[in-house]
Formats: structure tokens, sequence, C-alpha cells
């Protein structure tokens, strides 16, 4: 996404409807992240039983937050990491920013981390003149192409391959060859990023799981860039949000069992890596400074607030967004957020405010029940969609056209007479600008047929075709006694 992308969710929508090499991008990655999903939870037949337990090892972890947090901070100290409160996004950005001054970094290596996105890290740094180098080979891929995230585990998947390759060629200094084969592109990314990762001041990286009986942190990745970025500096920086938090180590690897095969389909991650404090005596490798920043931002407000508080559950997994109808149309961008898809149109009003600008992220749903079907922790996001549709309506944020169409709707509804004339008027209509069963184009229905096509609807309506058929299952009756 770049500054010139428009502001509301419905144009940002209708951009992406009308990009076919997006569709094309999107289609590649979503739909080979759930056939591998399935696949894996085909050979794991325990899933729902891990499930469960994911599930209520967070509730627990939530409902016990200041006695596990007090706890990780004690044992991180111990380990000798130095640990930062931030309240704020703001705050936790100016944090790691003096914390790298305070190094003397001229240049800092980043691991993947939308924690990092959500305190907006990368701007901040580029802001202070610190060489800012992506090490995932995604977000490298977003970097050169001055994009944002689209995803929060593939956050290029908007671009296509040819697309990527072309960059490549452009920014490296020994670049992919023309025709370039993926294995290619990734060995020119490797030569490109080497020279990087030896010659960092500092290395920034978020956490999947914060590990409260040991104070270390861990990180889940598949290209190996976590270890190559965090161990060569003299300074590593993690940022987390609190509730990454779990109690043990055997409590981390029972969320990992269902993170893995959530997010990619595998039964687990090429590297698994828990960062417990600096380098200590005898260690050959590792930083002098072991810095964590804890991040609030709205985490703790939606703790009290019943209708959010289980959207802490989340772990980051990205099969929400891939399961979704909507997201698999417009893909990430189209949200305007940090975090895209239904748990994005569930966050972004929590960090940005519900208001005029994110009022639409809720209604961009079909509530068809993907999304919590395949949440590894059960995260009812239908419903807690349906609680930002409330309060949006109670707030009185939705445009006077909806309100008017709403109350037309529902005077219509609520009276049976009104409601089957109007059926019956609709059926006929509808069916005079259907062509092979679908409508094409119609006057009114001009948003929804620019980008896709409305099914006609069937000769009757339904209660038509239920008399109908119990009709005809009378004469069947009485002609058979």
């Amino acid at each position: 996404m770049t500054s010139t992308a428009p502001i509301t969710f419905t144009a940002r929508a209708a951009a992406a409807l009308a990009d076919p090499t997006l569709k094309t991008a999107i289609d590649r990655t979503t739909g080979t992240a759930e056939r591998k999903r399935a696949a894996a939870l085909a050979e794991f037949p325990q899933f729902e039983a891990a499930r469960a337990q994911g599930k209520a090892i967070k509730d627990h972890v939530l409902a016990n937050l200041d006695y596990y947090l007090k706890q990780f901070e004690a044992n991180a100290i111990a380990s000798g990491a130095q640990v930062h409160w931030a309240a704020t996004a703001d705050e936790a950005a100016a944090i790691v920013v003096r914390l790298c001054q305070q190094a003397g970094a001229r240049r800092v290596t980043r691991v993947k981390s939308m924690l990092g996105e959500e305190i907006g890290l990368p701007h901040a740094l580029d802001a202070a003149g610190i060489e800012r180098v992506e090490t995932d080979l995604a977000e490298h891929i977003v970097q050169l192409g001055g994009d944002t995230p689209s995803h929060i585990v593939w956050p290029a998947m908007h671009r296509t391959r040819e697309q990527v390759l072309a960059m490549f060629r452009r920014a490296h200094r020994e670049p992919p060859p023309e025709g370039a084969s993926v294995p290619q592109m990734v060995e020119s990314a490797r030569r490109a990023l080497r020279e990087k990762f030896l010659s960092a001041d500092v290395a920034i990286s978020g956490a999947n799981f914060l590990v409260a009986d040991t104070g270390a942190t861990c990180t889940v990745t598949n290209e190996g860039n976590a270890e190559l970025t965090t161990s060569p500096p003299r300074v590593h920086i993690v940022t987390a949000g609190i509730e990454k938090l779990v109690p043990s180590t055997r409590h981390a690897f029972a969320m990992l069992r269902l993170l893995v095969r959530s997010a990619t389909g595998a039964d687990v991650t090429q590297y698994t890596t828990f960062h417990c404090g600096p380098r200590q005596s005898g260690e050959r490798d590792g930083p002098d400074a072991f810095h964590i920043v804890l991040v609030d931002n709205g985490r703790t407000r939606m703790l009290r607030d019943a209708a959010l508080r289980e959207m802490l559950r989340c772990i980051r997994c990205g099969a929400c967004m891939n399961h979704c109808v909507v997201f698999r149309q417009v893909g990430g961008h189209a949200y305007g957020g940090t975090y895209p898809g239904p748990m994005g149109a569930v966050l972004t009003p929590v960090l940005d405010g519900l208001n005029e600008h994110t009022r639409d992220l809720p209604q961009a749903c079909t509530l068809n029940g993907k999304c919590q079907e395949v949440c590894p922790v059960a995260i009812p996001l239908p419903t807690l969609l349906r609680g930002w549709r409330d309060r949006s309506w109670r707030e009185g944020l939705e445009p006077m056209t909806m309100r008017a169409g709403m109350g037309a709707f529902a005077l219509v509804a609520s009276q049976p007479w009104l409601w089957r004339l109007a059926t019956r008027l609709a059926g006929p209509v509808l069916r005079r600008f259907a062509h092979g069963g679908w409508i094409r184009r119609m006057p009114g229905l001009g948003a929804w047929t620019a980008y896709r096509d409305f099914p006609a609807p069937p000769g009757g309506t339904f209660m038509a075709q239920y008399r109908a058929q119990a009709k005809a299952g009378r004469r069947s009756q009485g002609g058979g006694r």
C-alpha cells in the first residue's frame, strides 16, 4: 500500500477488485495455504483436543495476566535482560529508537514482526536516520517495493513472482538472471542480505511467545533469518505484546503445535528459537545487551471489555484470512490497517478507534463463520464483528442512506403481507435481467455487478415452492389410498 491509496475501505476494495494481477497473487498464496492446512490437520487427529488445550492456556493467562507479567519480568531480568514497558505505540517505537541511538547504531536488521508494524517501528527508524534492513524474504520484497505487509504470515503475497523478479533485477548488486527460477531469486536475496547480517549494530525481533517461568522469548521462522539477525549484532531488542505470555516452555510447545499447522500447514517450523538474556560467559555468540519492550497499546482495554477479551487469544497464524471469502477477493491492503482480514476487522477499531474510517471493516464480512471454524484458539470472530456493527449503529456512525435502508427493510420484513408482496414483485423483475442464471448488469446493482455476477432468483419464492411441494405431497398420499 502506498501513500496515494484511497482512504476508505470501499475505495480500496474497489481498486483491489479491479486489479487482476492482485487477484492472481492472492489466489496463489491463500489457495496453497488452505490446502496445506487441510492436509496437516488430516494427519493430526488430535487437533481439536489440542485446540481446546490452546484455548484453555490462553484464557488462563489472560485471567492471570498481572501475575504472569510480573513473573516474566523477574525471570527475564534474572537472565540479564533489560525490560521496558510501553503503554502506547508511539512510546514503544520511541523506546526502540532510543536504545538504537544509545548503542550508536547506524544499521539495524529486523525480523518480521507485526507488532513492529503496529507500533510504526519502520517509519520511526527511517525518521531517525537509522538504516533499516528487513531480513525476512517477504519483508525484503515489501521494503524494496515501498509497500506495507498485506498478510501477517506472507507479507508480500500481493506481489507475483514476476513482479518480484523485476524488483530484484533492479535492486540487487548481483541480480538474478532474466527468467530466473524461484531458487535463483532466493539466492540473489541471500547474497544481498548476507553482508547486512554481519555488519548490523542492532537486531530487532518480535516474539511468538513469552515464557513466564524462564523469561525467554520464542521466535519461529522457516528461513533462518531470525537466527542470522539476532546472533551477530551487539544488541538485540525484542518487541512483544503483553498478551504473548505462556506459563512455561511446555505450554509454548503446546501452542506451537497449533500455530505452525494453522499458519503454514507444516508439522513444525524449520527454526524454533528461545532467546534468554544476553551472551553469557563461555558462550560463543549472542548479543552483549538484550532488551525486551513489552507493549500494551490497547490490550488492557480489551482485557477489561468482555466483548473483545477473546480476541487477545489470537496467536497471529493468519488462518482466518486465508479462508475468508472477502479477504481472498480484495487482499490485505484494502483493510487499511496493520492487521487485515477478519482479525484486522476486529483489531483496527481497537487500535485506531471506531470512526467513519474503520466502521466499514466489520461490515466487510458475510458472517459465514469460516474464520471461527479454522481459528486454532476458537476465537468467535463473527460474534466480535457483530459487536462492532452494533456499536457503530448505536453510536450513529452508519450513514443516513444505510439507516434509512435498514428502516425500510425492517418495515417490510416485520409485515408478512408486505414481505410476500415485495418478494412476488422482485422475483420477476430480477429474472428479466438474467441470462444463463446470472445477472450481469442491472440498475441499482452496479456496485455488485461491476466485479462479479449476481445470482438470478429461482422461479418462485421459498414459501411458494414449499406450498407447491406440500400440495404435491398431499396429492401423492391421497392417490396411494
